[in-house]
């Protein structure tokens, strides 16, 4: 049992100061776990043929549209992690089931971030928008929920330094085929 001091108020503005700095401590315990626990989504605006909206502007995969793509792996070394394999669907296989058209595609990331990468980066390194690394999911903390994987391991002098680290974007929530 806390005990405190009721000074001139009966101790009234303790207690409200207490029960406030407990409110508060709960309620970013529950945001930071809803936050480490975001469910894997991703939306596909712009040049496309499919959506799943009723406007007809947007591709939504849900987590179980994005894990029933093919699975595909790249081992390699990134600038803020250690060699490791990281897994899930091809860009061109997102692009390809929502019928992409364009030639670049912008990447939209959780804390605002946006990056452009030529379609032409499909074929020549088979990106993967990966979801997990070394078989855990990716959480927000670490990269997550969506990582965009070039296998800079297998292509070294073309993805090495600053240029190449800015193709590896993190946290994606959105791509808009341009």
């Amino acid at each position: 049992m806390i005990k405190l001091n009721p000074g001139v108020d009966g101790g009234k503005n303790a207690c409200r100061g207490a029960c406030w700095m407990m409110g508060m401590i709960l309620a970013l315990a529950a945001w930071s776990a809803q936050a480490q626990s975001l469910s894997l989504s991703l939306d596909v605006k712009g040049k496309i043929g499919k959506a799943t909206d009723a406007a007809h502007t947007v591709y939504h995969f849900t987590e179980a549209q994005l894990l029933a793509l093919p699975a595909h792996s790249i081992t390699t070394g990134t600038t803020w992690t250690p060699r490791s394999t990281f897994t899930g669907p091809l860009l061109a296989d997102i692009l390809k089931k929502v019928g992409a058209h364009g030639s670049a595609v912008e990447i939209h990331t959780l804390d605002d971030y946006t990056y452009t990468v030529p379609v032409s980066d499909c074929d020549r390194y088979g990106v993967v928008v990966a979801y997990s690394m070394n078989g855990r999911r990716l959480k927000i903390s670490d990269f997550g929920p969506l990582f965009l994987i070039y296998p800079r391991d297998a292509f070294p002098a073309e993805l090495a330094g600053a240029e190449g680290d800015s193709k590896f974007v993190w946290q994606i929530k959105a791509l808009i085929v341009k």
